[in-house]
């Protein structure tokens, strides 16, 4: 059997790039990789992040329905970024009072540490860092 492949994107639908776009530029602090329209039915803006995986943003041209993301329908929960240490999330945190997005604050776990916090469309997502070893 194969072993299984990396994680190599994660495209996130919203409800309108002119809001969404902008914001996940100033969370992620670099300029997209491509912003396009697709011949697909959707524009889409993607960022380059470390090790290789994009991130995008799609807003399609059949108009999303007008509700919030719920992490209680089927499909995805969230989505989440590693941190290197608990000291790079608090940095994060930071990070996010800066940008006026609110969060629910670092939450310990016994397998690591987790800050959440929503984009504009209410999609779920997390800064994470594994414990510290001992």
């Amino acid at each position: 059997m194969p072993a299984f492949p990396a994680l190599t994107h994660v495209a996130l639908t919203v409800r309108d790039l002119g809001v969404s776009a902008p914001w996940h530029q100033k969370l992620i602090g670099t300029e997209p990789l491509i912003e396009e329209d697709t011949d697909a039915g959707f524009r889409h803006v993607v960022w380059a992040l470390p090790n290789d995986t994009l991130l995008g943003i799609h807003q399609h041209t059949t108009a999303a329905p007008d509700e919030r993301f719920s992490e209680f329908r089927v499909g995805l929960d969230h989505v989440a970024f590693l941190c290197g240490s608990r000291t790079e999330l608090q940095e994060w945190e930071t990070r996010l009072d800066e940008l006026g997005v609110e969060h629910g604050g670092i939450v310990d776990a016994p397998y690591g540490s987790g800050l959440s916090f929503r984009d504009p469309d209410g999609s779920a997502l997390e800064f994470f860092a594994p414990p510290a070893e001992a």
